[in-house]
C-alpha cells in the first residue's frame, strides 16, 4: 500500500469515488478529552492519504466538504467512535456511513468476535498486525510502523463490506443494516451529548 501524509487537510484534486473508507486516531478513546491526531482515508485502490493534525488546529476545508458529501458513501469500522470524534474535532456530522462492526454484529451471530482483527482473518485471510494500536498517535513524527498500522485500518474496509454484505443478503438483514447505518450518526451525537451509557429503548 501507498500511503500519503497530509499535514491538517486533504490536498486538493484527492478522490475516493463513491465509497471511502475512513479511521480516526486520537489520544485515548474520550472525544471530548483525547484530541483527534490522524484521519485515514482509503478508496480501497491500495493507497491511503493519512492527514495529520497539529493540536487544536482542525480547519481542513477538503476533508469537510469530503465529510458532507451525500453522494459518498463512509465507510468504518466501529463508525460509532469515528463519528463522533469528527464530529467534535470538525464540526461536520458524517452521513451516509456504513460500519462493518455493526454489519458483522447483525451476521456473524455465531461469534461475538467482532474486531477488525477478526473480520480480516475470517472473512479475508488476512493477519492484521495490531502492535502500534496504542502508540503515541499526538507524536510530531510519527514512526513507519505507525503509518504503516494506520494506512492498514483503511486497506480492508471495502473489501470487507463486500463480504458482510453477501451474508447480510443470503441471511435477509440487509434492510436492518441499512436502518442501522442511518441512525449511526444519531448514536455519535446522542454519545456526545451525555446519552453515551444510557439506553434511551431501555424500560
Amino acid at each position: 500500500m501507498t500511503v500519503f501524509l497530509h499535514k491538517g487537510d486533504l490536498p486538493d484534486g484527492v478522490s475516493f469515488g463513491d465509497t471511502v473508507a475512513i479511521d480516526t486516531e486520537t489520544m485515548g478513546l474520550n472525544p471530548m478529552r483525547d484530541r483527534l491526531c490522524l484521519v485515514q482515508l482509503s478508496a480501497g485502490d491500495g493507497h491511503a492519504h493519512i492527514v495529520q493534525f497539529e493540536r487544536g488546529v482542525y480547519e481542513a476545508p477538503n476533508l469537510r466538504r469530503l465529510l458532507e458529501d451525500e453522494g459518498v458513501t463512509k465507510l468504518f469500522h466501529f463508525g460509532r467512535f469515528d463519528v463522533a470524534t469528527l464530529r467534535y474535532y470538525l464540526g461536520v456530522l458524517a452521513t451516509p456511513v456504513y460500519c462493518t462492526k455493526i454489519a458483522s454484529k447483525l451476521v456473524r451471530t455465531y461469534t461475538d468476535r467482532h474486531g477488525l482483527k477478526d473480520l480480516c482473518k475470517e472473512l479475508l485471510g488476512i493477519e492484521l498486525n495490531k502492535q502500534q494500536q496504542s502508540s503515541d498517535w499526538g507524536a510530531g513524527a510519527l514512526t513507519e510502523e505507525q503509518l504503516s498500522y494506520a494506512a492498514s485500518d483503511v486497506h480492508h474496509l471495502h473489501r470487507l463490506r463486500g463480504e458482510l454484505d453477501r451474508m447480510l443478503a443470503r441471511e435477509r438483514r440487509t434492510h436492518l443494516a441499512a436502518a442501522a447505518f442511518a441512525f449511526l450518526p444519531i448514536r455519535a451525537e446522542l454519545d456526545l451529548a451525555g446519552w453515551n451509557e444510557i439506553d434511551i429503548f431501555a424500560h
